[in-house]
């Protein structure tokens, strides 16, 4: 009897993540303190059922009324309209870091601030700095050389605070910005989560007691970047050789130079929305890539044909269309913004529900994301969904940068950081995880892991082409 090989497709990926609720916790005044401790914990981890089921969820929290917004257009409507505006308490975490930079600005404010930095992050100012993305990439690859085990997500957040303090004032994060690169980072990763009180405060002034740790660090990293503009302005460069150089190059409407504070509020917005984000999602590509070895090694072979040291234009991304495809569908399953909160100024209706002035109205790309009536096997790592899609963020249910006017204007930067980076580190290792416990992500200012694990690394051997 002849044997017949079995060529059924491998069953897709499905990645870890928290678990889903039955029932929805609150309903109580006990479950809505139930609420505020678990998503002080994790924002991602107090989610029902009906929640992936369910487009628009009416609530009320602590007496305030509420609307959970999932239907895609709806969705996109609210972040466009001048209606809904970030609630105030919102910017208690980054506000030490970035003052009043177009991260955290509103109305006016922020649409002028927008104007103003728009030619800062046109394509060929991207352009511009894939040398220093490329320096990035090759330092991680050196540094990782010669181990066998590595904590990627360290790795990676000094990766990409290299990049971006070498795109920004040319620093290197081990050397000339050492400073500036252990100012942001230790702001990052603890003062800048949320806490308790920040869901108890009404207001961003509101419960400061407990912000001191944020007020002293932010204060070293504002006296630091004052400094270093005051030095360039000093010590000028002959040429464009970093965004610092377009900041001060930038004119406002009125034709007048920016400000030395706004400079420096927007270089934090910069780091803070450019360095942990793309950190994050380099992480979670890494770990889908290491937990998916088919893909990997598409992705790979990819990058063997076309390696990162050679690219010097934009254009030369597009020899890594899987790899691309990898990092949008990276997003879809762990966006680095798994929430994002409106507050209505004045009354309206959204899919049938009354709006209220004060209503606080969330918007989930994680919920999104996985929604089971927006897509496909919402929960499977299936890269290949994003091959035909020449703008994924164009895709109504796809907001991982956000949308409407106020979408990350930063987002092409991000992506050929990321994928120079990733690039650069495939090139060169096979990934694997060195131990069996599920990473689960874990969601406060941005998405990261509950645990950081150990990568194990295999050297490439290729032969270039």
């Amino acid at each position: 009897m002849d044997l017949v090989e079995d060529v059924r497709p491998a069953p897709p990926l499905i990645p870890p993540a928290p678990k889903v609720h039955a029932r929805p916790l609150g309903g109580s005044a006990l479950g809505e303190l139930r609420v505020a401790w678990e998503m002080g914990r994790n924002l991602v981890g107090t989610y029902c059922e009906d929640d992936f089921d369910s487009l628009v969820t009416p609530y009320v929290f602590m007496g305030q009324p509420g609307l959970v917004v999932s239907d895609p257009a709806a969705a996109r409507q609210i972040l466009t309209s001048l209606n809904y505006l970030r609630p105030v308490k919102a910017r208690r975490p980054l506000r030490p870091l970035v003052g009043e930079g177009v991260l955290l600005s509103e109305g006016e404010t922020w649409r002028r601030q927008r104007k103003s930095l728009a030619p800062v992050f046109t394509p060929a100012a991207t352009g511009g700095l894939l040398p220093h993305f490329v320096a990035a990439g090759a330092g991680l690859t050196e540094t990782l050389d010669g181990g066998s085990h590595a904590n990627l997500a360290q790795a990676f957040h000094h990766a990409t605070l290299d990049a971006v303090l070498r795109a920004l004032f040319s620093r290197r994060a081990d050397t000339e910005g050492a400073l500036l690169a252990e100012l942001v980072r230790r702001y990052m990763e603890g003062p800048a989560h949320f806490k308790l009180f920040d869901f108890m405060a009404k207001g961003a002034d509101d419960l400061t007691f407990a912000d001191g740790d944020r007020r002293r660090l932010g204060a070293r990293w504002l006296a630091a970047v004052d400094a270093l503009i005051a030095e360039r302005r000093a010590q000028p460069h002959a040429d464009v050789l970093d965004m610092l150089d377009r900041l001060l190059a930038a004119r406002d409407e009125a034709g007048a130079p920016l400000a030395d504070q706004e400079i420096r509020d927007q270089c934090g917005s910069m780091l803070a929305a450019g360095f942990e984000t793309t950190s994050r999602l380099l992480f979670w590509a890494a770990y889908l890539l290491a937990l998916d070895p088919a893909a990997q090694a598409r992705v790979r072979a990819e990058v063997h044909a076309f390696p990162a040291e050679r690219v010097t234009s934009l254009d030369d991304l597009k020899a890594w269309p899987l790899l691309r495809a990898v990092l949008f569908e990276t997003p879809r399953l762990y966006p680095a913004a798994p929430m994002i909160a409106r507050q209505a100024q004045g009354a309206d209706a959204v899919l049938g529900h009354e709006v209220v002035p004060g209503c606080m109205v969330t918007i989930s790309p994680w919920l999104i994301h996985r929604h089971r009536k927006l897509w496909d096997a919402p929960t499977a790592f299936r890269p290949e969904r994003f091959l035909d899609q020449p703008h994924p963020w164009g895709v109504e249910a796809f907001l991982p940068f956000g949308a409407g006017p106020r979408v990350c204007i930063g987002a092409g930067f991000a992506l050929a950081e990321a994928q120079i980076i990733l690039a650069s580190l495939l090139d060169r290792f096979q990934l694997t995880m060195a131990g069996d416990r599920p990473v689960l992500p874990k969601a406060s200012i941005t998405l990261g892991p509950d645990h950081e694990p150990d990568f194990r690394l295999s050297p490439i051997v290729q032969a270039r082409p």
